[in-house]
Parts: C-alpha cells; structure tokens; sequence
C-alpha cells in the first residue's frame, strides 16, 4: 500500500493564489514562501494522498513541481 504523506496545498495573500504545490512539511513549506510573501498563508487541499496522486494532481491543473 502506497504511504500517504504528501499533502497539496495553496498559498494565498487575503483571497489571492499565489502559488500552489505539494509537499510533505505543510510548516516548513510555508516558511519557505513567507520569505518572497511574509502576509501570506498556506491552506491545505483535500487530505493527505500518496506522492504519485498529488504529482498528477499539480499536473492537472496546471503547477509545476517544486518539492
């Protein structure tokens, strides 16, 4: 069974989507974009999902791959 520790997310300043990925550290992640967007947040989607599913769920819709 494959392990669920991938989480997809977005990163949004107020209402605006900024950027969006996955990752498997939802903290350090947004650590990393509060250095170029320090008033912005990062909101999880959906649940934890296996590293394949959320690499084709960046494809689908358009993101690149950055962790």
């Amino acid at each position: 069974m494959a392990i669920r520790d991938t989480y997809k997310y977005y990163f949004k300043v107020g209402n605006k989507i900024v950027h969006a990925g996955i990752t498997n550290d939802l903290n350090r992640r947004e650590a990393e974009h509060k250095l170029k967007w320090p008033r912005g947040h990062i909101y999880q989607v959906g649940i934890r999902t296996t590293r394949e599913a959320a690499l084709q769920w960046e494809s689908e819709n358009g993101f690149g791959s950055n962790q």
